[in-house]
């Protein structure tokens, strides 16, 4: 069983609808880190920014990113994640993508597609909740948006990671601040949120405010705002089971059937 997660938070940047630039971009970034980690987060829709006009900027499951992905997976030895725009059977998807380093490629389409920005007229949502076991730990991938719906975030599946990719703009970052601690403390969860910085075609500012969480909602990273940045944390498998086993709050969680 491995013990610790070490994990790199990426915030960055992107240029709008243009996936070989933000896959350079990244790649640079990358090949900064010197240390052994176990994982590498993006942010949602990594190599576009959150688009409404998947028309022409989609990929396929065998598409250039997903290669690029696995092939920094297997030269870092580390499984990378984030969020892209997926075309399948005439269908477009917010699909977050979690790339083991032997290649091996887990996916989870977003559920909750933001209607204020009509994603829901363009992508189609979810329907399956994944937990990605890598390296003995279970780790729950989510997008954005589902952070304001707890219901479907609950830990029924005893996962110990939480972790959410967005593109969550600045006026609304003190929600993302405040929900991210919540959903980390009533989870008994280390959470996870890596947002972008920057401002995108349509006028829309972002701050980051990426940040990791352990399950009694302490904060454990501290990050630049308004600017790109990259923290490595750790987790620790000891520190979760030990406060579990002293705090069982989960075992007083209600039922319940989503629909």
């Amino acid at each position: 069983m491995q013990s610790q997660l070490k994990i790199v938070l990426v915030q960055s940047d992107l240029v709008w609808q243009n996936a070989e630039q933000n896959r350079i971009q990244f790649t640079k970034k990358i090949n900064t880190i010197k240390e052994d980690i176990d994982l590498i987060v993006l942010p949602e829709m990594f190599t576009t920014g959150f688009s409404m006009t998947p028309f022409e900027i989609s990929e396929s499951m065998q598409g250039k990113t997903i290669g690029w992905m696995q092939k920094i997976a297997s030269e870092k030895n580390t499984a990378i994640v984030g969020s892209i725009i997926i075309s399948e059977d005439g269908k477009y998807y917010n699909r977050f993508l979690f790339v083991h380093p032997s290649g091996k490629v887990d996916a989870y389409d977003k559920r909750h597609l933001f209607t204020l920005a009509g994603e829901d007229k363009i992508y189609t949502s979810g329907t399956k909740k994944l937990i990605v076991d890598y390296n003995d730990w279970k780790i729950c991938p989510l997008i954005c948006y589902d952070l304001r719906f707890p219901v479907w975030a609950r830990n029924t599946e005893d996962y110990d990671v939480l972790l959410y990719v967005a593109n969550w703009p600045k006026p609304r970052i003190s929600a993302w601040d405040s929900l991210l601690k919540a959903r980390a403390i009533e989870n008994m969860s280390y959470t996870i949120g890596v947002n972008r910085v920057g401002v995108d075609a349509n006028k829309l500012e972002y701050s980051g405010h990426s940040v990791a969480y352990d399950c009694l909602g302490k904060k454990l990273t501290h990050i630049k705002t308004n600017q790109e940045d990259m923290v490595t944390v750790t987790l620790y498998k000891k520190h979760l089971k030990d406060f579990r086993a002293k705090l069982n709050f989960l075992n007083d969680k209600d039922t319940f059937l989503i629909s």
